[in-house]
């Protein structure tokens, strides 16, 4: 019974192993590829990115293909007519990691652990009656993974409703910046080498970090939520 249980645990921390480190991995390779195919991507009619879109909806909730990065790609070849279909990604792919948490054994690992940790118990409580606000402020930063956000959410039994508007919400700052960045930019392999070059994208960067760690502090810290 004990070892079934570490296997069932096991595997999610070996999922977010994998989807912290891959994507560093795989940004590395789409660099390389955008640089040497330039020409071709700047041909490629709008159906077709439409298409690219639907798969990399698939790679970026495997954590295979960050957002951010994917939108400074996508701003510095469409521009801003690339918005729509950076959130139809973003959407899709917190739908689909949302759906995947059932196969991890979500609801088996959140009653073991509230066996082993009462103390959790409290916490999601206090999760569930402010999950749209830490939903928001987690997805508002840019250094927290994409993917291992949504799954530790899907994971500690978010409502798939609150998953998509706090994940909608917070994911418009960072991913229009990024748009910005890719379509202001002139060279892309100065681009993907340096996405956070500028001293207006660093600002920007710096004012979602803060407002993001400030309301996810707030969360803990807040006596009312605590009393709660």
């Amino acid at each position: 019974m004990e070892t079934s249980v570490h296997k069932k645990i096991s595997l999610p921390v070996v999922v977010s192993i994998l989807m912290t480190v891959v994507p560093l991995v795989t940004t590395s390779i789409l660099t390389a590829w955008a640089i040497n195919h330039e020409k071709l991507l700047r041909t490629l009619p709008f159906e077709w990115w439409l298409g690219i879109t639907f798969i990399l909806t698939i790679t970026s909730s495997a954590a295979l293909t960050p957002p951010t990065f994917l939108a400074l790609v996508y701003g510095y070849f469409l521009g801003w007519s690339s918005l729509p279909m950076l959130f139809g990604l973003n959407l899709g792919a917190i739908a689909i990691i949302y759906v995947s948490a059932h196969f991890l054994h979500a609801e088996s690992i959140r009653s073991y652990l509230i066996q082993i940790y009462p103390q959790v118990s409290n916490l999601l409580r206090r999760f569930y009656k402010n999950e749209l606000r830490l939903i928001f402020f987690a997805k508002l930063s840019p250094v927290l993974p994409f993917a291992i956000t949504n799954l530790f959410f899907a994971m500690a039994g978010a409502r798939f409703k609150q998953v998509l508007a706090g994940g909608t919400l917070g994911m418009i700052p960072r991913t229009v910046l990024a748009v910005w960045a890719g379509k202001e930019a002139q060279d892309i392999r100065y681009l993907l080498e340096h996405p956070n070059e500028g001293l207006t994208t660093k600002i920007i960067l710096i004012v979602l970090i803060v407002i993001s760690t400030v309301g996810i502090g707030y969360f803990f810290k807040d006596k009312k939520i605590v009393e709660s």
